[in-house]
């Protein structure tokens, strides 16, 4: 028998909620990934301490997270789902990798540039420079084969194969070589009221999160930004405002772009606000009920984490041991 090829990817607990941009673009997908995939999936709280944050806010936003993860269908039974954090081969690798990265190969990741840019080199952390590094040993840890990833990601997927070229060259085979998965045919979802712009939790008001209350999110649909025309047509570039709600409905029903725009001949943007509202309510209804469940009970939640720590560490300690043996680490 084949054994399935083995997938990794994970998400920061930066938020109190996901939002219906990374259900779409990202984690529907991971759901999808158990059938055909060895999957580890991961909450990268480590990634969500590079720049000054609130410790019981993260502690409270990673059980959240967590806990959303398996509302939206991911199963212990058939993923490896666990707290980054609580799996420090992740760490120890992390520091053999940092010591086979020129200075020069790390300063030019982009994002650490942008967000440096942003917040002032001299304030940015090194943690913040070197993320890229640990983000290499999340990857390389667990042997996965692919990592779905989008653009802004690639340069990153570019690193770790670069890391794990170098190392495997020099100390003798030790590391898959992971291959990028772009995910095509994920739905582009953007910010509801700057319709320009990616769907972001930095900007709230435009942004529809798995975990609000119907009537919040209800009312940022029906509030979303469109244009003085009337016509209901599918035109990201001169429509696209109305063309992310279409999108929306499309990506969650499951329908034809061309049957979605037919149903609303000779209707306005009103009925199709108020239509994308209740299908995105249909979704995320469920999410937030099973996320609040879990929430509820935080020994399972504590019980499941260590579950997963306990099996991504099986795995992740077979890596860190034969990378010491390989540098000259005595082993103990």
């Amino acid at each position: 028998m084949t054994a399935r090829p083995r997938v990794l990817s994970g998400i920061q607990p930066t938020a109190d909620s996901f939002h219906i941009g990374n259900y779409l673009g990202a984690l529907r997908e991971w759901v999808r990934m158990q059938e055909t995939h060895d999957c580890f999936y991961c909450v990268v709280d480590q990634h969500a301490i590079t720049t000054e944050h609130d410790p019981g806010v993260l502690r409270e936003r990673t059980f959240t997270s967590f806990a959303q993860l398996l509302a939206v269908g991911l199963d212990p039974e058939r993923s490896t789902i666990f707290v980054q954090s609580q799996v420090p081969e992740h760490s120890q690798l992390a520091w053999v990798l940092e010591c086979q990265t020129g200075f020069g190969e790390a300063s030019r990741m982009t994002q650490f540039k942008d967000k440096s840019v942003k917040g002032g080199a001299e304030r940015s952390s090194v943690g913040l420079f070197t993320y890229p590094i640990l983000q290499a040993a999340d990857i390389l840890i667990y042997q996965a084969n692919a990592v779905p990833v989008g653009e802004d990601q690639r340069q990153h997927l570019e690193l770790t194969r670069d890391l794990a070229q170098r190392f495997n060259g020099t100390f003798g085979q030790t590391f898959t070589v992971p291959e990028p998965m772009i995910i095509k045919e994920t739905a582009k979802v953007v910010d509801l009221q700057e319709p320009s712009a990616k769907m972001s939790k930095s900007a709230p008001g435009g942004c529809v999160f798995l975990l609000d209350d119907d009537s919040v999110s209800r009312k940022k649909i029906k509030s979303a930004v469109t244009d003085s025309e009337r016509e209901i047509r599918f035109d990201p570039v001169g429509k696209a405002g109305v063309a992310n709600l279409l999108t929306m409905q499309q990506a969650l029903t499951g329908r034809g772009m061309a049957d979605i725009v037919a149903s609303y001949e000779g209707r306005g943007y009103g009925d199709l606000k108020s239509e994308t509202a209740d299908i995105v309510m249909d979704v995320i209804a469920p999410i937030r009920a099973r996320t609040r469940e879990l929430l509820a009970d935080r020994a399972e939640l504590l019980r499941l984490m260590a579950l997963g720590a306990d099996r991504a560490r099986a795995t992740a300690s077979i890596t860190l041991r034969d990378v010491y043996e390989k540098v000259g680490f005595i082993p103990v």
